[in-house]
């Protein structure tokens, strides 16, 4: 029987709790404020892994700047990891900043917005019933 889910979905898995808890422990640095992590995918030799995150409350330019202060932090969270999971060797840790929560957002407003538009004119558009009730009347 095959397995639901291979290493590597495992160790993303595991990074992910980790970080998770060590950001919002270990890390004082006033640039970062919330994060949120998205997603970790790891290579299949597990020698690195991409830390998708957002930043709650913060514009891009902050969120760029708040990333690559993680980047820069990130060997300090690789010892976090390493203390955490048995493993041989620990990924390097890679942290991208991630827009489609945001770009999510926008479409939801685009969408709301047009539906909102599109029943009001639909209303307009819409023919009275008494003159369709006259004008079967002439047919006949």
């Amino acid at each position: 029987m095959p397995r639901e889910f291979t290493r590597s979905d495992r160790v993303s898995d595991a990074i992910q709790r980790i970080l998770g808890q060590v950001i919002s422990q270990e890390i004082r640095d006033p640039r970062i404020g919330l994060v949120n992590i998205n997603a970790v995918t790891v290579t299949r030799d597990m020698a690195y892994a991409k830390v998708y995150v957002t930043f709650v409350g913060s514009d891009e330019a902050e969120s760029l700047a708040a990333a690559a202060v993680l980047n820069k932090a990130s060997g300090f969270l690789r010892s976090f990891i390493a203390k955490e999971l048995i493993m041989r060797s620990v990924p390097k840790l890679q942290f991208i900043y991630d827009k489609t929560a945001i770009r999510g957002q926008e479409i939801s407003f685009l969408i709301d917005r047009a539906m909102k538009e599109d029943s009001q004119h639909v209303h307009d558009d819409e023919p009275d019933a008494g003159s369709d009730a006259a004008n079967d009347g002439e047919k006949a």
